[in-house]
């Protein structure tokens, strides 16, 4: 198995099991018992059923990010020379897929739970593991390197490579705050968020306006015509940031992916949408409750990204705001008066600075708080949805009265009142 790994040109192994289990093969010093459960653990984790080995070399073809890979997920053309590299690489993968692992030397027992293996989780739990199972199965039946090839390069093309093909959304984090860091000229990295909501937009009872608007934008964008970067403003509760969640679980697999910034993470932007650029996917760049109080200047730097900087943001990058301000920095009463002599000169540029962010978002949808028979509407059709029996004048006056316990009428109050009554 050394041999063999040593041999790949274009797929890279450092770190991954193929090369912790090839040196287990060739090092007598290596705990190979460790490498066998760690094997183990990336099947649970991944909802594995069946055979470990075959998924995990699966999923690495597919997470492997090269010169080949990348060719193919932008659809470009592909040097005959690198093609053939690819080929050489597909019939060392195809004999480390054809492994018998049985005959490892430390494998012992642990053999036939690798082939047969049962996870304890659920597929729902990875966006990714039936596409990488039906590329497992397809491998499987493959008994050639170009049947290997032919595999990978049609999974690229359709689902891209990597980690921003394999998962939905993303968070930041800086370099230096990752346990294991690699060599990089990045400043920041994008982590996988694992265990995101599953609500979809159907999921968001109420305020159909605001979601067509938001969902003709994106459509838009997918279908690489002209969109806006949106701002979703309105009051707490109302269901902007579900909506823009929501987005990811709808429109994944046409190539849609979230990234999460916080406004301490401004500084990365522009390092973050310079990778983003040279990928074929759709990014949404998610601001959540976003707002500026009259000392932060960060806004400036802000609104330069979004539009107006020297550097342009790439065609298949949007940028999704919710805030529960409209303007989204504070503003002071002060700021209509246009000459006050204790202050600054002309308070009118300093109301109009604030209101350019603003400006930058070509479309503000807005999420009021609903009515009462808004809201009671929203508690009916939540009831239906978790089958809760009462009688619906008994619901309705439970309902107000945790709305006025808790302040507030809103589509998060209301769902967790129905909460509130299925603990009952």
């Amino acid at each position: 198995m050394k041999n063999l790994t040593q041999k790949l040109r274009l797929f890279d192994i450092s770190g991954t099991l193929l090369e912790k289990f090839a040196n287990a093969c060739e090092d007598p010093s290596v705990r190979p018992t460790e490498t066998i459960g760690e094997l183990l653990g990336f099947a649970d984790a991944h909802a594995v059923e069946g055979d470990c080995w075959h998924y995990y070399i699966a999923y690495f073809i597919a997470s492997d990010v090269n010169a080949f890979s990348l060719a193919y997920e932008r659809k470009e053309a592909v040097r005959s020379s690198l093609l053939r590299y690819a080929k050489e690489d597909c019939e060392i993968l195809r004999q480390l897929f054809d492994y018998d692992l049985s005959s490892l030397p430390f494998a012992g027992d642990t053999a036939e739970l690798l082939t047969n293996f049962k996870s304890s989780r659920t597929k729902s739990d990875k966006p990714y593991a039936n596409i990488v199972a039906d590329l497992t199965t397809r491998l499987e039946y493959c008994a050639s390197s170009d049947g290997f090839l032919r595999a990978a390069t049609d999974f690229y093309s359709v689902y891209g490579v990597g980690e921003l093909g394999l998962n939905k959304a993303f968070r930041v984090v800086s370099k230096d705050d990752l346990p294991q860091k690699k060599i990089t000229h990045h400043a920041s990295q994008l982590l996988p968020v694992t265990n995101m909501d599953k609500k979809g937009l159907r999921d968001i009872v109420g305020y159909d306006l605001q979601k067509e608007k938001v969902i003709q934008n994106t459509l838009a964008f997918l279908e690489g015509k002209p969109a806006n970067n949106v701002l979703l403003y309105g009051d707490m509760g109302t269901g902007k940031s579900s909506t823009v969640k929501a987005l990811i679980n709808e429109y994944y697999d046409k190539g849609l992916r979230l990234v999460e910034v916080y406004k301490h993470q401004f500084s990365y932007i522009s390092d973050i949408i310079s990778r983003l650029s040279c990928r074929n996917y759709k990014f949404i760049l998610y601001f959540d409750d976003l707002s500026f109080d009259d000392f932060e200047i960060e806004y400036k730097y802000f609104k330069a990204i979004i539009d107006g900087g020297l550097e342009v943001k790439p065609d298949n990058v949007l940028i999704y705001a919710t805030s529960n301000r409209r303007h989204i920095i504070k503003e002071n009463y002060s700021d209509g008066n246009d000459i006050n002599s204790m202050d600054e000169l002309h308070k009118s540029d300093t109301k109009n600075e604030k209101l350019s962010l603003v400006a930058r978002f070509g479309l503000s949808i807005y999420y009021p708080s609903p009515d009462q028979q808004e809201f009671l509407n929203i508690v009916h059709e939540l009831a239906k949805r978790y089958s809760i029996k009462i009688d619906l004048s008994e619901l309705d006056r439970q309902a107000l009265t945790w709305a006025i316990r808790n302040g507030t009428k809103s589509g998060r109050m209301a769902e967790q009142f129905i909460h509130s009554l299925k603990l009952d």
